[in-house]
């Protein structure tokens, strides 16, 4: 029995996981005509159609729902497969995602330390936050905050308890009435005051995207910001900025993220391990801050 063409069946994994032939084809990088005549030669080929035509729009029947399950599967494993071989287990190069203002602030200034225990490994940065797609990304691994949801196929290591604390300039604390927020978490405050009892006496509100801002925004005397543990570690030591009221964990941590088990002594493992470590470093410190 003769197989469907691989490009056939991959516009119509295509058209089957977008739900749409518009969205398919800028996917693929062609014309929306283009998909329509190979999903038309899929279902001819195969003597049955496999989707729903009904107001310009398509809905997979029942046999294109069948077909997608072992298209997705096979498409799946062949975008792992690729990436692999792109990025050989032998790489010096670990390529890990890193939240902006972790990367930023904490991350990056602690680089050197990595690089003097393990100067076979280059390490390749990369700013971003939230869900991750490893495959499209050439990500090895993710440093992110459990604030949302990923794929069950990730791997997940915790790293730390998340702590927060409202942090000032300290010239400042007595007539800073400046709540600084942000956009990229904006529970923060909401957070800081369920699990530090703290009430808000703050009369105005600033807001900016990043949390690296709204730390830079602190120490030029601003206002207040909430700040993780982690953002903030080297500022608090150099005493450019105080928690006036100490750190509270709020119930979430962060975790290092991979697509794959992570095998011991391997370059992943090795970060994994050095960055448990730094992390634990900073949490002690904290903890030795508040007395």
């Amino acid at each position: 029995m003769k197989v469907p063409s691989l490009t056939s069946l991959r516009f119509f994994n295509s058209a089957a996981k977008t739900g749409s032939f518009v969205n398919a084809a800028e996917q693929l990088h062609v014309t929306h005509s283009a998909v329509s005549r190979q999903v038309r030669l899929l279902e001819d080929e195969l003597g049955i159609p496999l989707f729903e035509r009904r107001n310009r729009a398509v809905y997979l029947n029942e046999a294109g729902r069948y077909l997608y399950k072992t298209t997705s599967s096979i498409f799946e494993q062949l975008e792992e497969t690729v990436s692999h071989l792109r990025s050989p287990l032998n790489s010096s190069v670990l390529v890990v995602s890193c939240e902006p203002t972790i990367a930023m602030k904490w991350l990056i200034p602690r680089l050197s330390y990595f690089y003097a225990l393990y100067p076979e490994i280059t390490l390749h940065l990369v700013a971003a936050g939230g869900a991750i797609d490893f495959n499209k990304e050439g990500v090895n691994l993710a440093f992110r905050r459990d604030d949302f949801l990923w794929h069950k196929n990730i791997y997940a290591m915790k790293i730390c308890d998340e702590r927060i604390a409202a942090v000032v300039k300290p010239n400042n604390i007595h007539h800073s009435n400046n709540q600084l927020t942000t956009l990229s978490r904006p529970q923060a405050w909401q957070d800081w005051y369920q699990y530090s009892g703290i009430h808000s006496t703050y009369l105005h509100t600033s807001q900016y995207e990043h949390f690296y801002l709204a730390i830079q925004a602190a120490l030029a005397g601003l206002g207040t910001t909430i700040a993780s543990f982690l953002m903030v570690q080297d500022e608090l030591k150099d005493q450019q900025l105080i928690a006036t009221h100490g750190f509270v964990k709020d119930n979430s941590s962060y975790y290092l993220l991979s697509p794959d088990e992570i095998i011991p002594n391997s370059k992943q493992d090795k970060f994994k391990n050095w960055i448990i470590a730094e992390a634990e470093k900073c949490a002690i410190e904290t903890e030795r801050s508040q007395g």
